[in-house]
């Protein structure tokens, strides 16, 4: 469909969707997972001071998921969730890696028992790609625990960057120093050879091409997983970037911390880069690209500065709580020959739902149609005003957080209804979130016998997946609190 000076009208018509090229029988897979980025963190999302010009523009190329939850209200179980395709109660991971080893011992429970490694047991979709003959490479965080239990135990043909940390001590080479209070030393493993300067970020992203570079010239499919430590702290940014958003700083504003703004930037930049890589090497139409993140956005403040990390607003409270905030995370997905251009889908979504569809897409239906705990999006992938069918979607948070502070809970939601209980307690917490979507108005005392039918559900539930549970404390003395 060209004319005598070569114009191509079909160019034309596939950058508009208003035509669409089959899909790959074999696609490569690019999952880019951001750690602690918020639901409105994003331009797309309603971002008053982030710049993200590359991921608004791959919202716009496929479907953008505007009540996706994160598995977990932090990082490792949602990452364990997202490969196994289990919930997190199920495999009992519920806090984050370094978590698992002790919890505080001055509150009113003990937290629940929670693994510090992923079990070997547990099959990824890393795994069951390898075995179908994909590269398999990991860039960046793992943090699913010691190194008996790395990416290479996991399915990964390729382990750059990933080890038991869920964080680095600085994002600027060479990237180690005293992490913490304790000034644990930390490093982050295969990035040599750096030069004073080099930032994280961009590093990952000159690996994950390189990754894309290799599979290409051996014309083999690939999984390439780059899991970002940014925007998680600490808070670091290239000076340049930072003048930049300070230059936007002005009354009003929801988004107030420029060094945030600035590794924003640098996050959608490493989108931008791996998604003109793809183009570059001709594998834009075989490759499906799928943008997330672990958990809701960060409110406490970083050890530089006293600004917040960010906001989540209107959604009520931030990582390591129950509410909205806390769980709601950017979703977006590219696949080329299935997801139409440009368009929202409102359909509730868990990141566990990603295993099943990954492998839905791969071709292993053996995989995607097999036991477990998320659903295959592809329906809404081609449609997103398909339903899932699903009616409730669960939450198992049994630990305490400082950043809210939060304190050990489960959750439910059914519906448009969404129920918290509080182990503390036995307190319960009803919102209705399309009329609340910032649960602002507890409706429990209202709706008893709603709470009561809600509550019953969530107790099935966790007794149906073996859910673990906090304990009394036997030492708790309120007056030392």
């Amino acid at each position: 469909m060209k004319t005598r000076r070569g114009f191509s009208w079909l160019a034309v018509l596939l950058a508009l969707g208003w035509v669409s090229l089959p899909a790959a029988a074999r696609p490569n897979v690019v999952l880019i997972l951001a750690d602690d980025l918020g639901a409105h963190d994003l331009g797309c999302d309603g971002s008053d001071l982030h710049e993200t010009p590359h991921l608004d523009r791959l919202a716009r190329e496929g479907v953008r998921f505007t009540q996706a939850y994160a598995a977990s209200t932090v990082c490792s179980p949602t990452r364990a969730s997202l490969l196994t395709g289990k919930h997190p109660a199920r495999l009992r991971i519920t806090i984050w890696s370094e978590g698992s080893l002790a919890g505080p011992q001055n509150r009113r429970l003990l937290q629940a028992a929670s693994r510090h490694d992923l079990p070997h047991a547990e099959t990824t979709i890393a795994k069951h790609l390898q075995a179908a003959g994909y590269l398999t490479a990991l860039v960046g965080k793992w943090h699913l625990g010691g190194a008996g239990h790395f990416p290479e135990t996991h399915g990964f043909d390729v382990n750059i960057g990933g080890t038991h940390w869920g964080a680095p001590s600085t994002f600027f080479w060479p990237y180690r120093g005293g992490f913490g209070a304790a000034g644990e030393l930390r490093y982050v493993p295969h990035l040599e050879f750096g030069a004073a300067g080099e930032y994280l970020t961009d590093r990952l992203t000159d690996e994950a091409l390189r990754v894309i570079d290799r599979a290409a010239a051996d014309r083999r499919p690939f999984f390439l997983y780059l899991a970002h430590h940014a925007p998680h702290t600490p808070i670091e940014a290239k000076p340049a970037d930072v003048a930049h958003f300070e230059a936007k700083l002005r009354p009003g504003l929801n988004h107030r911390n420029a060094t945030y703004a600035a590794m924003i930037k640098s996050l959608d930049d490493s989108v931008g880069r791996v998604l003109a890589r793809l183009a570059e090497r001709g594998l834009e139409r075989e490759t499906i690209v799928v943008f997330a993140s672990d958990n809701g956005g960060y409110l406490g403040t970083d050890r530089r500065q006293d600004v917040p990390v960010t906001t989540n607003a209107p959604l009520r409270s931030g990582k390591g709580s129950l509410y909205e905030g806390g769980l709601r995370v950017p979703l977006m997905v590219r696949w080329p020959g299935v997801t139409p251009a440009g368009r929202n889908c409102a359909e509730p979504v868990v990141l566990t739902d990603l295993f099943r569809t990954i492998a839905g897409a791969a071709g292993l239906a053996e995989i995607a149609g097999a036991p477990g705990d998320g659903l295959d999006l592809a329906p809404l992938l081609r449609d997103p005003e398909a339903r899932l069918g699903r009616e409730t979607i669960f939450f198992h948070y049994p630990h305490y957080y400082h950043a809210q502070p939060s304190t050990p809970a489960s959750s439910v939601r059914d519906g448009d209804w969404k129920l918290i209980e509080y182990f503390e307690d036995g307190r319960l917490e009803l919102f209705h979130l399309r009329d609340d979507p910032g649960e602002t108005r507890d409706r429990a005392t209202m709706e008893r016998a709603r709470a009561a039918a809600m509550r019953a559900k969530l107790v099935a539930w966790r007794e149906s997946v073996g859910a673990a549970l906090p304990t009394p404390n036997p030492n708790f003395n309120p007056a030392k609190k």
